[in-house]
């Protein structure tokens, strides 16, 4: 690959650029923004060179461009030690249309009101749990919380030895251990190094699914369950065979990767923004309590423009693609910057600080609000993610008050790929 008529890139070494992606990336982001512009080269450690995009034309491009050649699968391959190989994250092509295809029922927006009840409940009774009148660091008990609504209304789990073993397995692992591996091994460490740790961590978790699942259809009356579970242990590739086990664990491990940490952290920093702005938290506990949700909806929606959980979304080129008026050639990785796109002034009035009622003014616009990507791999699980902080927030806001410790903002710290509230969104619940 000819790499001299990429765009123009931070005069850094490789090591000094890695080192600024994995420990300061927004800051990075932000100081290559300012000196280069809208598109710019990137290139790390164990990496293609990353062409990062923000412009809303050019990210339009990406998320309409041509699927054969701007391959999202093979831009999720680090996953692979985690999701495994059948998980639509790191699909392409005919794969990834059937794989969505079979996933898509379970998230459409006519389930999301048969999960209302389960995510209330254990909202409420989760809540319920949390030490009043002292300092406390809300993070690791939303981590909690979700890991608990995807059990019961993703796994279909209820009160039992597996749904206690699994959580515990769950709990000890996914919040633990691979967020100790660290960005390093994760994401630059060779691939022969990261599948054996993480995979060693994984096999009990796999023990306990694939015991349920074999139990599951022992058990029958699958059709009477509304869980994604069940849907998928019923579901049938185009060709009428249904799917593997190993096919429905890479699934379920997908859903709770990508929906468990990222909302237990969008739901964080939602409250991290609002304990600082008391006219913004009696708003919308008004709203709450007259049974209302357009502002808790604003929220959320600011909430994910400010501080994104995720970074950038990742293409890489099967083949040379002209991209904003720039020949790019084939083998580099295109990523758009949710980041810096959700950063715009010329598409966000005062674009860093937190103002839900822009969302209430104006719609949320497909390629400039992007915190779930875009195109034909937008998450599946957006509204998913998003009626579930809704009820969350509003359970919390309505059970409580939360007080910040602290008139200043917390930090953005890295844990493994996602941006979490540095002091761990710590409040005082009264």
């Amino acid at each position: 690959m000819t790499v001299d008529v990429l765009p123009p890139g931070p005069r850094l070494p490789i090591a000094a650029q890695s080192a600024a992606w994995t420990l300061r990336p927004w800051e990075f982001m932000d100081y290559c923004a300012a000196r280069l512009g809208d598109m710019f080269t990137l290139r790390l450690i164990g990496q293609e060179p990353w062409v990062m995009v923000s412009h809303p034309d050019v990210v339009k491009e990406v998320f309409t461009g041509p699927p054969e050649v701007l391959h999202a699968g093979e831009g999720n391959r680090i996953l692979l030690p985690v999701v495994g190989a059948n998980s639509v994250l790191l699909l392409d092509d005919d794969a990834h249309r059937e794989q969505r295809r079979l996933l898509m029922p379970p998230f459409r927006g006519s389930h999301l009101a048969a999960y209302a009840d389960t995510m209330a409940a254990v909202a409420k009774d989760e809540i319920a749990k949390w030490p009043r009148g002292e300092p406390v660091r809300l993070h690791p008990l939303l981590q909690l919380l979700t890991l608990e609504i995807i059990l019961r209304a993703v796994f279909g789990l209820s009160e039992g030895a597996r749904l206690d073993a699994l959580r515990a397995e769950l709990v000890r692992t996914i919040t633990g251990v691979i967020a100790k591996i660290g960005q390093l091994t994760l994401v630059f460490g060779p691939q022969r190094v990261r599948e054996p740790v993480i995979g060693r961590y994984l096999r009990r978790i796999d023990r306990l699914l694939y015991a349920e699942m074999a139990e599951r259809r022992r058990t029958g009356h699958l059709d009477e369950r509304g869980d994604v579970l069940s849907m998928l242990l019923q579901a049938r590739h185009g060709d009428g065979r249904p799917l593997a086990d190993v096919e429905i664990r890479d699934e379920l491990i997908t859903v709770l990767v990508a929906g468990h940490e990222t909302t237990a952290s969008a739901l964080a920093w939602a409250v991290e923004r609002l304990v600082r702005d008391p006219g913004y938290q009696a708003r919308l506990t008004d709203e709450i309590r007259a049974g209302g949700h357009e502002f808790v909806d604003a929220t959320v929606k600011e909430t994910l423009r400010l501080r994104p959980v995720l970074s950038l979304v990742a293409r890489q080129l099967k083949a040379p693609i002209e991209l904003g008026g720039v020949p790019l050639p084939a083998g580099v990785t295109v990523v758009p910057s949710i980041y810096l796109m959700h950063r715009r002034p010329d598409i966000y009035e005062d674009p860093t600080r937190f103002r839900p009622e822009r969302f209430l003014e104006q719609r949320a616009g497909t390629y400039t609000w992007i915190p779930f990507g875009g195109g034909v791999r937008r998450c599946l699980g957006a509204a998913f993610a998003e009626y579930e902080m809704r009820v969350v927030l509003s359970e919390l806001f309505t059970s409580c008050t939360p007080r910040h410790t602290s008139e200043k903002p917390e930090p953005s710290r890295r844990r493994a790929i996602t941006q979490v509230p540095g002091r761990g969104a710590t409040v005082v619940l009264g």
